[in-house]
């Protein structure tokens, strides 16, 4: 492993946690967001990324969960201002996690990142007052091949942060998203 990734598997074999090492004194800190030969190094991956995407999002906004049914992409996925619920829904048909799904909080302050393979539903939910989240794709945006996994699915059942009486802030596109039973899977 690289000593400068520390990787951590989930519930779900294949999506890893990576952790860059964080330099840090009196005057702030440092730390390298990507190198394509440590993480290849620490992951056993070699992946190439094409795009890299940013995004800002208001307090309890919850965007996904999205997937692609052609061009599907691996992600790299980082919070770099504010903190998120960041989910992912294991939609492989021949995966033995099928059906599952795991959640972390990604944050500016933890540096974490996740790495999720093709063929997997992603989504986030915004817990701090305002988030930037960035990540990086193994392939192009198709929007003519976007699907949509509904966020509250009782079948999937994710267990999203949300205080009682907050209802997420969601766009027309997610809040009509596929049940479970009549989503598009892999």
């Amino acid at each position: 492993m690289s000593s400068k990734l520390q990787i951590t598997s989930t519930a779900i074999h294949d999506v890893l946690i990576v952790e860059p090492k964080v330099f840090g004194d009196e005057r702030g800190w440092f730390t390298e967001s990507f190198n394509a030969l440590d993480f290849a190094a620490a992951t056993g991956l070699d992946v190439q990324f094409v795009q890299d995407n940013h995004s800002f999002s208001r307090q309890w906004t919850l965007r996904g969960l999205h997937y692609q049914l052609e061009q599907t992409q691996g992600k790299l996925v980082r919070v770099v201002a504010g903190s998120v619920f960041d989910v992912v829904v294991d939609i492989r048909k021949d995966s033995p996690t099928y059906g599952k799904w795991v959640g972390v909080e990604l944050s500016a302050q933890n540096h974490k990142q996740m790495w999720i393979p093709a063929k997997l539903a992603h989504g986030f939910l915004v817990l701090s007052e305002t988030a930037e989240f960035l990540y990086k794709t193994t392939n192009y945006y198709h929007p003519q091949s976007e699907a949509c996994l509904a966020w509250n699915d009782p079948t999937v059942g994710i267990d999203w942060p949300l205080p009682a009486g907050i209802q997420p802030n969601m766009n027309a596109k997610d809040t009509a998203g596929f049940s479970w039973d009549a989503a598009p899977k892999f």
